[in-house]
């Protein structure tokens, strides 16, 4: 099974995404993790990538393509992969719909994460991120054994600058506006499922999982 994860920031749509790969023995596919490992490599794709990343341009949808079919082609690709924070457009799913049709492959399923934008920016306004080692904490849902101290490491933990209120409201108006279409293209094809994000972790896991099953 190839399926696509979509969820607004806060919606939790990454640590869900985790989640059910591994419950379902799927690669699990971050597009930020593979931004990162790209920037190790020394192809022509990789220096290619990097020199948009240098310079702070956007990495053209051909080349993010090229990156994402080359990860699915790796031997913990087999059983199929969860997609996560890709496509973010309707143009990089079109342009991914076509690059699986051509090696006979699909997007069996996209699970859509709904949160209420109210609940979404209790959840973004009050997380913090350990300095050292990025460890999340959030001060109402998992808040830290000492205050302002990551249990791992002992770091001092600091709110991002996007994490602000004000900042946080656009992010979500900048979300809604570039997923609606999306919500509309795999909706129209029959392959969106809406699933309430809200509750425990592992409430909305099996929620998620009962409706793929």
């Amino acid at each position: 099974m190839n399926i696509i994860f979509l969820g607004a920031p806060g919606a939790g749509k990454g640590t869900q995404a985790a989640m059910v790969a591994e419950e379902m023995q799927l690669a699990h596919i971050a597009t930020g993790d593979m931004f990162r490992e790209i920037q190790k490599q020394d192809t022509e794709l990789a220096r290619e990538v990097k020199a948009h990343m240098e310079k702070g341009t956007l990495v053209p949808n051909d080349a993010t393509i090229r990156m994402v079919m080359e990860r699915i082609a790796a031997p913990d690709c087999e059983n199929g992969v969860i997609f996560d924070g890709f496509p973010r457009s309707l143009e990089q799913a079109k342009a991914l719909d076509k690059a699986l049709s051509g090696q006979g492959k699909a997007i069996d399923k996209v699970v859509y994460i709904k949160v209420a934008e109210e609940e979404l920016l209790k959840r973004l306004s009050g997380r913090w991120i350990c300095r050292q080692c990025q460890a999340p904490y959030h001060e109402v849902n998992s808040p830290p054994k000492v205050a302002g101290k990551c249990d791992k490491c002992g770091g001092e933990l600091y709110q991002r600058a996007d994490d602000t209120l004000e900042t946080i409201k656009k992010r979500l108006v900048v979300f809604f506006e570039e997923t609606a279409p999306l919500i509309d293209h795999f909706s129209g094809a029959g392959k969106l499922l809406e699933v309430d994000g809200v509750g425990e972790l592992n409430e909305v896991k099996d929620r998620i999982l009962k409706t793929l099953k």
